[in-house]
C-alpha cells in the first residue's frame, strides 16, 4: 500500500532531518555494501538514491563494496569451484584474476553508472589503482587472499575534493604486481580509519548483534569495545559475525567515532540510520561512557 504524504507532513519530515544534516556536512562517511544487500535490484536502487541524497547534502561518502556472490557466479561460469576456510575464498592465481575483473569491472562500473542516473557524481576506482591498498598473503592456505599491509588514501581524497563519490573495489596488490582478494568488510575499516571517518556503516544481510541470532527482534542497538569483548566471550556474537563485529573494533581502534552495523535488505535503511533520531542496525563505539547519542 502506498504511503501519500501531505506537503505539510513532507516539509516537518524534512525539518526534522535538519540537525542530523547538520550534523554530518562535510564529514566523512565510509559505506560498506555487498554481498547479498547487492542481490536484489530494487533494493540496490534505493541504496544508490540514499548515497546519492547524502552526497547532495553535503556528507563525503565514501563506497567501499564487495561481491562475493557475483563472484561465485562467474567462477560457476568458467567450471571452478568455490573454496572457504574460516569465511574466506581460498583465491589461486586465476581466481584472483576473475575477481579483479568481476570487482573493479563488472560490479564496480555498475554501481558507479548507477550513482550517475541517480544524479551523483562517481568515479570507480579499486585498490590497485593508485596503489590505494597494499596487501601480502594472508595465507598459504588461502592462496591470493590479501592482508593490507597500507592504505593510501591519496586517490580518495583527491576524488572528493573534486565533488566525486569515489566507488572502491576491494582489490589490493604488492610491489611485485601480484593482486589479492581482500575482504571488503577489512578494506573498509581501514579505509575509514585512514580517513578518521565520522562513521562507518556496514550494510549486511542481517539486523545488527542479535542477543538470539534467531530473534531478529533481539537487536541490541550498541555496544562498546568492553562490551563486544564480553559478547565473543558468551558466545552472543558468533559464526560469520565475528570478523564483521572484529571489523569494526579495529576500526573503531583506527580513529572512526562510530560503526553500524545494519540490515541493507532494509529500504533506506542508509537514511533512517544518518538523518534521523531512530537508527538502525547496532551501533559499535569506543566507550558507552563517552558517547553523544
Amino acid at each position: 500500500m502506498a504511503l501519500h504524504l501531505s506537503n505539510a507532513r513532507r516539509a516537518e519530515v524534512l525539518t526534522q532531518a535538519l540537525p542530523y544534516i547538520q550534523k554530518y556536512y562535510n564529514k566523512v562517511v565510509v559505506i560498506k555494501y555487498g554481498g547479498n544487500a547487492m542481490i536484489n535490484e530494487k533494493l540496490k536502487q534505493q541504496v544508490m538514491e540514499d548515497v546519492v541524497l547524502l552526497f547532495l547534502v553535503g556528507v563525503k561518502v565514501i563506497l567501499v563494496h564487495g561481491g562475493g556472490p557475483e563472484i561465485t557466479d562467474m567462477l560457476k561460469k568458467v567450471g571452478k569451484k568455490s573454496v572457504f576456510i574460516d569465511g574466506l575464498r581460498v583465491t589461486d592465481r586465476e581466481t584472483a584474476e576473475i575477481v579483479q575483473m568481476v570487482l573493479a569491472g563488472k560490479v564496480n562500473k555498475s554501481l558507479v553508472n548507477l550513482l550517475e542516473i541517480k544524479g551523483g557524481k562517481a568515479v570507480g576506482i579499486s585498490g590497485v589503482d593508485g596503489r590505494l591498498i597494499e596487501a601480502k598473503p594472508k595465507n598459504d592456505q588461502l592462496g591470493f587472499v590479501g592482508e593490507i599491509t597500507s592504505v593510501n588514501i591519496e586517490p580518495i581524497t583527491d576524488l572528493l575534493s573534486h565533488g566525486y563519490i569515489p566507488v572502491v573495489s576491494t582489490v589490493g596488490c604488492d610491489k611485485e604486481g601480484n593482486i589479492y582478494n581482500v575482504n571488503a568488510d577489512t578494506a573498509a575499516a581501514y579505509i575509514a580509519g585512514a580517513m578518521k571517518a565520522e562513521s562507518l556503516i556496514s550494510m549486511t544481510d542481517i539486523a545488527g548483534i542479535l542477543k538470539d541470532k534467531d530473534d531478529p527482534t533481539s537487536l541490541i542497538p550498541c555496544v562498546d569495545i568492553k562490551k563486544a569483548v564480553e559478547l565473543f566471550e558468551d558466545g552472543t556474537i558468533s559464526g560469520g559475525m565475528i570478523p564483521k563485529v572484529e571489523c569494526c573494533i579495529d576500526a573503531i581502534h583506527r580513529g572512526v567515532k562510530k560503526v553500524i552495523i545494519m540490515d541493507g535488505r532494509v529500504p533506506h535503511s542508509l537514511l533512517i540510520e544518518t538523518l534521523t533520531d531512530e537508527g538502525a542496525g547496532t551501533m559499535v563505539i569506543e566507550d558507552s561512557d563517552k558517547v553523544e547519542y
